[in-house]
């Protein structure tokens, strides 16, 4: 049996059918392509899925499409604006943060979702933000210098343009 839902993907409406069984994620990456979404562990414990749903940042792969209707959606991909990247985005190629790069989308995403709720996190709120999320690459010192490059960029004040 189908349901029909309607979400806010990036910025843009889709009303699509998904069975009741569909995970989220799937619905993500294979009904909209929006592949930079990554299955890694299937049981919401890697963090590879990580996605913000009106603004909370939450695990893809533990939800099913159907629960998401009428939800606000945003994946890595939604996050650079106008062709200019995300300051997370900035900040992870500034300061070398991935490797492999499976878990980077959702490192991103429980970023993006930290730096929302505190704009100046300490070293010990960036790695307690990350706990769900698992790199087997970095070590995690690379990344955590990757979300306070993006902390600084945006507490910098904006520059006038003469």
């Amino acid at each position: 049996m189908s349901t029909r839902i309607t979400v806010t993907v990036n910025g843009q409406a889709v009303t699509r059918d998904v069975e009741g069984r569909t995970l989220l994620v799937h619905f993500l990456r294979d009904t909209l392509s929006l592949t930079g979404t990554h299955v890694g562990c299937d049981t919401s414990n890697c963090g590879a899925c990580t996605i913000l749903m009106d603004g909370q940042a939450v695990k893809s792969c533990s939800m099913l499409a159907a629960q998401a209707d009428g939800a606000e959606i945003t994946t890595v991909e939604g996050l650079s604006q106008n062709g200019e990247m995300h300051p997370i985005q900035e900040g992870f190629r500034e300061e070398h943060g991935l490797q492999c790069g499976f878990c980077t989308p959702g490192m991103m995403m429980a970023a993006v979702d930290l730096l929302k709720n505190n704009s100046n996190p300490s070293e010990q709120e960036i790695r307690e933000a990350l706990e769900g999320n698992f790199c087997r690459c970095t070590g995690y010192h690379n990344i955590v210098k990757s979300i306070q490059y993006a902390a600084k960029k945006i507490n910098e004040p904006e520059k006038e343009v003469a």
